[in-house]
């Protein structure tokens, strides 16, 4: 079945002025957003539900995209063989990141040593674990998160938002299809016109992206303020340095070797990244990561089934986020933390962290409950983070969009699913 495409065409072929560029107007919302909070912070502090309801909006067509992109996408293959092998490769190329990434992390901020010193009496952090303790949920152990990938209803699992539960369901329906052969295309035609029109939907939605950006920021600044995150700004730095030498050192390398410019497929998603800076969710970017990465000539098999695997499983940023915020709390409490103490840790956190990528607040729940589990690390030193850890998960949701996009691009490659053409071209326009 032949599929249209360049959906937003209109959008990228034409020059409008900088001030309706949509990566312009959400910077300038971000700018806004920090003027408010700092020089009026009650108006900030009341702001919150503008970033919350652009999300919540995103969230009401995630997983019906999720579904109506794998559903098509491996249906249309027919081929339970090739499925395999992408689902293979992807797990392989995730894997292999995400350990070097979380090496990187723990010599980063053991080298650099950004919470040594500070001695933190954990007395006076009572106060601020109050405001932890009602994110940390039961421990959950590997049975329980393989039990938890079946959902015990496909509704519920759409319902609640579970990226694992509507991907499994997604590949089962699509296997299913598949089987049907010709049969399922009625199906299909279906499927096809519902993605279109809830691109439609984001579309609409995007337009209101700059207000997000400028309420989730005032709420943000308001809150915290811009002097309480000065004591941390170290750890802040560390975290940085470390999300850069990753896309650097790991990251290009891997695109140059793919035969595509990691920073010209930056440029491509800019507005993306932008976006998610100001939100701290990737979420808020799937759908048009989806439309983006077909634009760039991969396969739709391959983005049906790469991308939605990868906010679940490639966590590349989530790992550096792990590892300098675990260590850079054994220092702050003069927590003794030797090597293996700390991969141990790191690997139970990866574990429980499995689909949570992508859900804004996840990353400190899961530090938060994982901590209290192992009981290495006081759980009450979490609070010291509270203030930076919204700048902490612009951060690693800015590497995992990027990474999960890199992934995306390479496992086509691999499949000889993308056209290289096509690739080139839509880079250098972007």
């Amino acid at each position: 079945m032949t599929r249209p495409v360049n959906l937003q065409t209109h959008l990228t072929s034409q020059r409008h002025p900088l001030y309706r560029d949509l990566t312009f107007q959400v910077v300038v919302g971000i700018v806004l957003g920090v003027l408010v909070g700092v020089v009026w912070p009650n108006i900030g502090a009341a702001l919150k539900p503008l970033g919350d309801i652009f999300i919540r909006l995103i969230q009401m067509v995630v997983g019906l995209i999720i579904f109506c992109t794998v559903t098509h996408g491996i249906a249309s293959v027919r081929d339970m063989g090739k499925v395999g092998r992408i689902a293979l490769k992807a797990m392989v190329y995730f894997e292999l990141v995400t350990s070097v990434a979380l090496v990187i992390g723990l010599v980063a901020v053991n080298l650099l040593k950004p919470g040594v010193g500070m001695h933190v009496d954990l007395a006076t952090l009572k106060q601020g674990m109050d405001a932890a303790d009602h994110i940390a949920p039961a421990p959950q152990g590997f049975g329980e998160f393989l039990t938890n990938l079946v959902p015990t209803s496909a509704l519920g699992a759409f319902s609640r938002g579970d990226i694992l539960q509507v991907l499994l369901f997604s590949v089962l329906f699509a296997c299913g299809l598949a089987s049907l052969g010709e049969k399922a295309q009625p199906v299909l035609r279906v499927v096809d016109a519902t993605q279109l029109a809830l691109f439609w939907i984001i579309r609409q939605v995007m337009k209101i992206a700059p207000i997000a950006a400028f309420g989730a920021i005032a709420f943000t600044t308001a809150k915290f303020g811009a002097a309480s995150l000065l004591p941390l700004a170290k750890l802040v730095g560390v975290f940085a340095l470390t999300c850069v030498a990753f896309l650097l050192f790991v990251l290009a390398p891997i695109s140059y070797a793919c035969g595509f410019s990691l920073l010209k497929l930056m440029r491509y998603i800019r507005e993306e990244l932008v976006l998610v800076l100001g939100t701290s969710s990737s979420e808020s970017v799937f759908p048009q990561l989806t439309e983006k990465l077909s634009r760039l000539g991969v396969n739709e098999s391959v983005v049906g089934m790469v991308l939605p695997t990868a906010y679940s499983f490639n966590h590349d940023g989530t790992c550096l986020y792990f590892a300098a915020v675990t260590v850079f709390l054994a220092q702050a409490t003069d927590t003794a933390l030797g090597w293996q103490g700390q991969l141990g840790l790191l690997l139970i956190l990866l574990v429980t962290s499995k689909g949570g990528a992508g859900v804004s607040g996840s990353a400190i729940a899961v530090l938060t409950m994982t901590l209290a589990a192992t009981k290495t690390i006081p759980v009450s030193s979490v609070a010291l983070i509270l203030g930076v850890h919204r700048i902490l998960s612009a951060g690693f949701v800015f590497v995992n969009i990027v990474g999960n996009c890199v992934a995306t691009v390479v496992v086509g490659r691999w499949e000889q699913a993308v056209d290289r053409e096509q690739l080139q071209r839509e880079l250098h326009a972007g």
